[in-house]
């Protein structure tokens, strides 16, 4: 019998979470009803829809936790980095593989979802503090590029989120078929190193 985490006090919202991010892992974002959300939380599925109006409301709410994380370890890193913008840049991105790693649920639920950042205007707000880590990241790094040739900060650090996102996506969640002799920070650690020397930011190997 499943037990009720979180009804006995009253946390009956955030229990549902939890129960969905476990179905999520299990079986996609796709692959579970809101009454087996309710049946992991040990509710009624009549229950869920005190909180929720449907599967993707909750996973929204899901999301939107994820990204709080995320935003908070992006931080972190970055300013752990510190005191070199190579460092800190990189940091950032190594955090990006971390979190993937940990919180599986949230990861899917954000990126796999299908769930767009503005269904909410809490997801939006979150998913761009996110965003801004990086962005500032970038943009410490690129100032010694005259301002007529540095790119966008925007720009640059959505190309290092879609290097990191696919290193996650090929080779950091044993994605069948798609083993790689490196490890994923090395894989991502190099991939880095080849676009910044492209933009002139570090040396090139001699």
């Amino acid at each position: 019998m499943p037990k009720k985490r979180g009804y006995h006090h009253g946390n009956l919202r955030q229990a549902l979470v939890e129960a969905a991010l476990q179905l999520i892992e299990a079986k996609g974002p796709t692959g579970f009803t809101l009454s087996e959300a309710a049946k992991e939380a040990g509710v009624t599925p009549a229950a869920v829809y005190r909180h929720f109006e449907g599967r993707e409301d909750l996973i929204a709410e899901a999301a939107r936790q994820g990204y709080e994380i995320f935003a908070d370890l992006m931080q972190y890193a970055y300013e752990t980095g510190q005191p070199s913008a190579l460092a800190a840049f990189e940091a950032t991105g190594r955090a990006y593989l971390a979190f993937a790693r940990k919180y599986p649920g949230h990861y899917i639920a954000m990126f796999e979802s299908g769930i767009s950042v503005n269904r909410t205007p809490e997801l939006a707000t979150v998913a761009a503090r996110a965003r801004a880590v990086l962005e500032t990241a970038a943009s410490d790094l690129s100032q010694h590029i005259p301002a007529e040739k540095r790119p966008p900060a925007s720009m640059f650090s959505a190309h290092i989120w879609a290097m990191s996102h696919g290193v996650v996506e090929l080779f950091a969640r044993n994605s069948p078929g798609t083993q790689s002799p490196f490890s994923p920070e090395d894989l991502l650690e190099s991939g880095i190193g080849i676009y910044l020397r492209g933009l002139g930011l570090i040396k090139p190997d001699k």
